[in-house]
């Protein structure tokens, strides 16, 4: 859960730079990610921040990125196939039968690319995801690398939005 959420730009333009990092990396666990959308305030829009978001996630090494992933939630608990990780799954399946492919599916991406399966699940579910690793499954190491990043670009707006909330924010942080 963010502890920034529903800020609006303005608010997140006037923070402290300390604290606009700490903002951002609540959504992206990248010191250097953060540093660099911070150094860009004053953003006009919230597109223009999305925007920065996106050309700086692109623009990191992969050490860069593998050290954040590190950090990404889904990655930190490492959900192994077992019926007590069945409850930690952050995605809807329509029973223990489809959840338990999903998580033995996951184990199988991860031997194959070397990193944890990431997904920005917003509005889908277990079967959908299926379908999506299986797909990927068949890519290149680096075809999936950048369909990696540009789905962790997808959970970085997510997130990035949840932060920032409605246009001009909520009026409890004024």
């Amino acid at each position: 859960m963010l502890m920034h959420q529903g800020i609006g730009l303005d608010r997140f333009n006037a923070l402290a730079p300390r604290s606009a990092t700490h903002a951002l990396f609540e959504c992206y666990y990248s010191v250097i990610w953060a540093g660099r959308i911070v150094d860009g305030r004053p953003y006009v829009s919230h597109d223009a921040l999305l925007s920065s978001a996106d050309t700086e996630l692109f623009e990191l090494s992969p050490a860069d990125i593998d050290i954040a992933l590190q950090c990404h939630p889904t990655v930190a608990r490492r959900i192994h196939t077992t019926a007590s990780s069945l409850e930690q799954c952050a995605v809807w399946a329509p029973d223990e039968e489809t959840m338990l492919a999903v998580l033995i599916a996951c184990e199988s991406y991860e031997q194959r690319f070397g990193y944890p399966y990431l997904w920005c699940a917003a509005g889908r579910d277990a079967t959908e995801l299926l379908l999506d690793l299986d797909a990927r499954m068949s890519h290149s190491p680096e075809v999936e690398r950048k369909t990696m990043v540009s789905e962790l670009a997808k959970v970085n707006r997510t997130r990035i939005q949840r932060m920032l909330g409605p246009e001009g924010g909520y009026d409890n942080y004024s």
